[in-house]
C-alpha cells in the first residue's frame, strides 16, 4: 500500500511549478486492479465519449460525476493520501468535483489541445481558480505514447480565454506560443501508479498516440469547499466528501475485480 503523505517540498513545487510527480502513488496490486477492472468494465467502454483533437485524430474519455461506493474509482478519489494532499494544497475541504478516464489506444489515440483546466471550469460557476487534479498513470506514459505535457509555472499567467479546437476547447494560440517560449516544456513521463498532482490554471496537452502501446489515464478532479460554484452546470456543487482509508482501494477493487469475473464466466 501507498504511504503517501504531501511533503514541503511538494507544497513548495506546486505553488512554483504548478505541479508535482509522486512515483508509485498506488503500490504495484492497487494498479493492477484498477486496470484489470477499467479494461473489463463494459459499463465504462459504453459511456465513453470521443472527441476530435483537430489534428485529424480523436480522443476517447469517460466523465463520471457519482462516486457507488462498490467501485475501485470512488475508493480512489476518496482515498485520504489524496484527498489529504488536495486539502493541504486548496487550503480548505475538498469535494469531489468530477473523475474521468482517458482512454489513449495505440495508434488512433487522439491528441489534447493546450489548455488550463479553468479554461473550462470557470464557465461552470467556479469564482476562484481553486481546483486541482490528480492523474495516475494505468499504462507506462512515455513520449511516444502520448504521455502528459506541461509547461512548468505558467499557472502563474492566470485564466487564458479558450475557443474551440475540434470538438474540445483549447487555450488561446496566440498566448500559448508566447507562453512557450518563456516556460520550459515538461514531458510527464510516468510509470504504472505514479500520478501528478496539478494546478487548474496549468497550461497542459498530449501528443496522439502512435505507438503500439496504450496510454490510459485515471483522473480525479477536486474543488475547494469555499469554492462552491454560484450555478448548476454539469459538474457538482458542493456536497461533503467521505474520506477512505488507503486500504479500502484494494478491498474495493478486490469484490469489483471478483464480480467482473463471475459476470464474465456467466455464472
Amino acid at each position: 500500500m501507498s504511504h503517501f503523505r504531501i511533503s514541503a517540498s511538494q507544497i513548495d513545487q506546486y505553488e512554483e511549478d504548478g505541479f508535482f510527480i509522486v512515483p508509485n502513488l498506488l503500490d504495484a496490486e492497487e494498479v493492477t486492479l484498477l486496470t484489470q477492472i477499467a479494461r473489463a468494465d463494459h459499463e465504462l467502454t459504453q459511456k465513453k465519449a470521443t472527441r476530435a483533437d483537430g489534428e485529424g485524430g480523436a480522443i476517447d474519455l469517460v466523465v463520471e460525476n457519482e462516486l457507488p461506493d462498490d467501485a475501485i474509482y470512488s475508493a480512489i478519489v476518496r482515498s485520504e493520501r489524496i484527498v489529504n494532499a488536495m486539502e493541504t494544497l486548496l487550503l480548505d475541504e475538498v469535494y469531489h468535483y468530477h473523475h474521468k478516464m482517458i482512454l489513449k489506444e495505440p495508434r488512433v489515440g487522439g491528441a489534447w489541445a493546450w489548455h488550463q483546466d479553468y479554461g473550462y471550469w470557470y464557465n461552470n460557476g467556479c469564482l476562484f481558480p481553486h481546483l486541482a487534479s490528480c492523474m495516475i498513470a494505468l499504462d507506462k506514459a512515455t513520449r511516444e505514447n502520448g504521455c502528459l505535457q506541461v509547461l512548468r509555472g505558467s499557472q502563474h499567467l492566470g485564466r487564458i480565454d479558450h475557443g474551440k479546437t475540434g470538438d474540445q476547447t483549447g487555450a488561446d494560440l496566440e498566448r500559448v506560443n508566447a507562453a512557450l517560449q518563456r516556460f520550459e516544456l515538461v514531458y510527464c513521463e510516468l510509470d504504472p501508479g505514479s500520478a501528478i498532482f496539478f494546478d487548474c490554471n496549468l497550461l497542459h496537452r498530449s501528443d496522439q498516440n502512435k505507438s503500439d502501446q496504450p496510454r490510459w489515464a485515471f483522473i480525479g478532479c477536486y474543488n475547494a469547499k469555499h469554492n462552491d460554484p454560484y450555478k448548476d452546470s454539469r459538474h457538482p456543487r458542493y456536497s461533503r466528501l467521505e474520506r477512505w482509508n488507503d486500504s479500502r482501494v484494494k478491498e474495493v477493487g478486490q469484490q469489483q475485480w471478483a464480480r467482473l469475473q463471475r459476470l464474465a464466466e456467466g455464472t
